[in-house]
């Protein structure tokens, strides 16, 4: 029943062909299990010599086996219906439902589960639909009609099929808690193999850069002995289940063969019955040892339904009943914010507020929550206290397409999709012209990068923009922000790891920005810090230390003199240490 009701969700309003196709499943079934009973009176017929009884009896079986011809085509139509809707269904529904979950929920681990769902998941769900849900009800019910049927011709061995049954079905059920045990561990090994597999790929620069040729990598070389060893002991828990399954079978068999056999020699029941009634028992049990073999498919089914029905399970972004709109266009404000991350709190009582217009550079130690709060004011999370303002006007009040049409994301770990230079700009704003597209490209530094490219604007970037270097990818990401013209830019600079042509182009694409737009920044660079409008000094504690533009905080010295004392005698050594070694090389 779990599984038929993980199906039943995942249809939602679809859920009446299911319906449809478990009556005829349960019609099948009912048949089948009539059509096996039917084989005690004829029997007893004949072996008393009543072949006018038997000929009738021969007649209701025919009939009865016509009718489970019917419904086993019909079901067995409508299963591989069922298989295609499912898979159908399966894609939507997450789809639909991945775009209403809060964005801080898609982290890495995250999204590695979610592709392993749309592509194994639903497919294994899909066809379990047509090859598991008939044998479990039509074997389930074709059973409870053998077993009505042992009740009416001796109450007696129908209690002990009722109770063989029970039995049957906990020692199913302990067959399946230890493949589906072994199955979990199975299915985490893949997901490390399958992690270090890509990680082995993509760090290979590194790998070589360090004399790593070969094709030795501890953590994946680590992954695989844990897969292979976690396999072997699933391949005996399988074992063990299915001997368990098996055991259970015989043994329900052999008790009611005693139970016949005791009664037969006490003279309760006429041995010629007790035949007839052992051959239906015998077919009691088939259908039952054909659901303990498929215990374990079950069980997978079961599982990867978990985890679909999991994501389906996962609350939605919270959409305000009565949206408000915006009331102070370009306008951010944190008021008394505190945020938490499970276990870590990383903001306590953070308030600034951003005006329409200015750029508003984020400074503080690693972790004090500057790129949190870039997170906040788009919505990946709400706050544990206090209020996230843009527009005048609290996040949560809003809808996501009106907050996120105030909001153009420029962060460090930009991603483009597998199409053309050109669809990617585009996606910004995708009723712009073709002028404005270009325009934005030109502001952004990206004419350079169309130029060198073998075919313009029409070249293919590659997954993820791997035809591209992470500074020509973060061109590409300003062009969309500029192309969008939003009210408000959330930026993080991240200009520490590129080189000076595109650390150039970043710096002047801010100033273009922060001259139509209200722009925050978690600046790295000296000279960015300098131009902000307002400064927010952020403690290693998530609170603010200090704001004010870079004069006001010089003068008042504490922590953000001593912050600019640190970057500029840094940046002090590093010239005078190169211009030692070319003293010295002179």
């Amino acid at each position: 029943m779990t599984m038929i009701n993980g199906f039943l969700r995942i249809l939602g309003p679809e859920r009446g062909r299911m319906y449809g196709f478990l009556a005829w499943a349960v019609g099948y079934g009912l048949l089948h299990g009539l059509s096996m009973t039917l084989l005690v009176p004829i029997s007893l017929a004949l072996f008393d010599g009543d072949y006018a009884a038997a000929a009738r009896w021969l007649v209701v079986l025919a009939v009865v086996v016509l009718l489970s011809a019917v419904a086993h085509y019909v079901q067995a139509a409508q299963s591989m219906r069922m298989a295609l809707t499912t898979m159908r269904l399966l894609h939507h529904r997450l789809g639909d439902h991945m775009v209403t979950l809060p964005l801080g929920w898609f982290t890495r681990e995250r999204v590695g589960q979610v592709s392993q769902i749309a592509v194994k998941g639903t497919t294994f769900v899909g066809t379990s639909s047509a090859h598991l849900v008939t044998p479990l009800v039509v074997n389930t019910t074709s059973a409870l009609t053998v077993v009505a049927g042992l009740f009416v011709f001796d109450w007696r061995i129908g209690v002990a099929a009722l109770a063989g049954g029970v039995v049957l079905i906990l020692a199913t059920r302990a067959s399946a808690a230890l493949i589906a045990s072994a199955e979990a561990r199975t299915h985490a090994a893949e997901i490390e193999v399958n992690s270090r597999v890509i990680e082995f790929a993509r760090c290979q620069p590194v790998l070589r850069a360090f004399g790593r040729t070969g094709a030795e990598f501890d953590p994946l070389t680590g992954a695989l002995a844990e897969q292979e060893q976690v396999g072997k002991r699933a391949l005996w828990a399988s074992v063990a289940g299915m001997m368990l399954s098996g055991v259970g079978v015989q043994a329900v068999l052999g008790g009611l063969i005693t139970v016949g056999v005791w009664l037969a020699v006490g003279g309760e029941i006429n041995p010629v019955t007790l035949v007839a009634i052992l051959g239906l028992a015998a077919r009691f049990t088939s259908p039952l040892s054909e659901l303990a073999e498929y215990g374990s498919a079950m069980r997978m089914a079961g599982a990867e339904l978990d985890r679909i029905t999991s994501v389906l399970d996962t609350p939605a972004l919270p959409e305000p009943a009565a949206p408000q709109s915006v009331s102070k266009a370009g306008q951010v404000e944190l008021d008394g914010v505190a945020f938490s991350y499970p276990g870590r709190r990383v903001l306590e009582d953070v308030s600034f507020v951003a005006a329409p217009g200015t750029m508003t550079a984020l400074v503080g130690p690693s972790g004090s929550g500057k790129t949190t709060i870039t997170r906040l004011l788009a919505r990946f999370y709400d706050v544990d206290a206090g209020v996230v303002r843009v527009g005048g006007v609290d996040v949560r009040d809003q809808s996501t397409a009106e907050l996120m049409a105030q909001l153009s994301l420029v962060f460090q770990d930009v991603y483009l999709f597998d199409d053309t230079l050109w669809e990617n700009v585009r996606i910004g704003a995708p009723n712009a012209s073709d002028d404005d597209i270009r325009e934005a490209a030109r502001t952004a530094g990206l004419q350079s990068v169309v130029d060198r490219l073998p075919a313009g604007w029409q070249t293919r970037v590659g997954e993820g923009g791997s035809a591209l270097s992470g500074g020509e990818r973060q061109r590409v990401s300003i062009a969309r922000a500029l192309l969008k013209n939003a009210p408000v830019v959330l930026f993080d600079e991240a200009t520490s790891a590129l080189d000076p042509e595109n650390e150039r182009h970043v710096a002047a694409s801010i100033r273009e920005l922060a001259d139509r737009s209200t722009v925050i920044v978690i600046a790295h660079k000296l000279s960015t810090v300098t131009a902000a409008d307002n400064i927010v000094v952020l403690s290693d504690r998530g609170t603010v230390d200090d704001t004010g533009t870079h004069d006001q905080l010089m003068a008042r010295g504490g922590r953000y003199a001593d912050f600019w004392a640190q970057r500029t005698s840094a940046s002090g050594w590093t010239v005078a240490k190169r211009a030692a070694k070319a003293d010295a090389g002179a």
